[in-house]
């Protein structure tokens, strides 16, 4: 299980990169174009790719272990995720969408604790909570530091954990493919629902169409990496590990949107981190 925990947490890492990036395209891509034909393009995207994985596998894309009551909870909190927290990357900066997101083992780690009988234990969960009031360092929250559009990342927030707890009890049947395809099927129909409320699709540019497959691809990797760490070891291990996305959104943002984070930032990103070293230690001596 030590092995298992130590890839997972691994897995983790590399999501948070991906989900970072895949961000970053779709901020930019979503400044040019309708943020829902943004989703649709990479919802496609995404059951092609994880469609063609399935077939190698000479698995179905959509079994019927796809259609369990299970995986209809999960397709719900992936809609709520999926969209709001879109709309909150398009609408405020990164760094403080991702910081919001930071949330997740809050309400992850305590209901998979009562879920599936796993023990959090008091460093771990002190750790936890570290963590999430260094995120409440970086967003200072107030009458003058909270603005309104952060409860679009809050919402989505409780979307992807909703949906993490229900990738950890989807049925073994599914492999990690043909869960990619049930979610990235979930991303076109949010986007879909968005065209049908705004009514406006335009023709992309050349750019226009690389950003969208930049976000796809990313969107795609992140997802698999996702998935991977989720269904490898224990919820409350591999968790905290989100915290480190924080880290590569404050990158993206410094790089390539100007946005300049200051002390306080600075600060909780890198208690964020070493609050995640900390738990993989603490388990590796364990």
């Amino acid at each position: 299980m030590a092995s298992d925990n130590l890839r997972g947490s691994l897995w983790m890492m590399a999501s948070m990169a991906g989900f970072a990036a895949e961000d970053g395209f779709l901020k930019t891509a979503a400044s040019q174009m309708p943020l829902g034909q943004v989703l649709v393009f990479e919802g496609l995207f995404g059951v092609l790719w994880f469609s063609g994985l399935a077939l190698r596998a000479k698995s179905p894309p959509l079994p019927r272990a796809a259609l369990s009551r299970t995986m209809a909870v999960r397709s719900a909190f992936e809609v709520a995720g999926r969209l709001f927290y879109a709309l909150a990357v398009a609408l405020t900066p990164i760094s403080t969408a991702s910081a919001i997101l930071q949330a997740t083992p809050l309400v992850v780690v305590p209901v998979a604790a009562s879920l599936f009988g796993e023990k959090v234990g008091v460093v771990r969960g002190a750790l936890i909570v570290t963590g999430f009031l260094a995120v409440l360092l970086i967003l200072r929250p107030g009458l003058s530091g909270f603005s309104p559009l952060s409860l679009l990342a809050l919402a989505g927030m409780l979307g992807f954990a909703g949906r993490d707890l229900a990738t950890r009890a989807a049925p073994p049947a599914l492999s990690n493919a043909q869960l990619g395809v049930a979610g990235f099927a979930v991303l076109a129909l949010c986007g879909f629902g968005m065209l049908l409320v705004t009514g406006r699709v335009i023709w992309p540019s050349v750019f226009g169409l690389g950003l969208m497959a930049g976000a796809s691809l990313f969107g795609i990797a992140g997802y698999g990496a996702l998935t991977q760490a989720m269904r490898m070891g224990q919820v409350a291990v591999v968790t905290p590990f989100r915290y480190t996305r924080i880290v590569f959104a404050l990158i993206i943002g410094m790089v390539v949107f100007g946005e300049r984070p200051d002390a306080l930032t600075l600060i909780g990103s890198a208690l964020i981190v070493a609050c995640g070293l900390i738990l993989l230690l603490h388990r590796r001596h364990r």
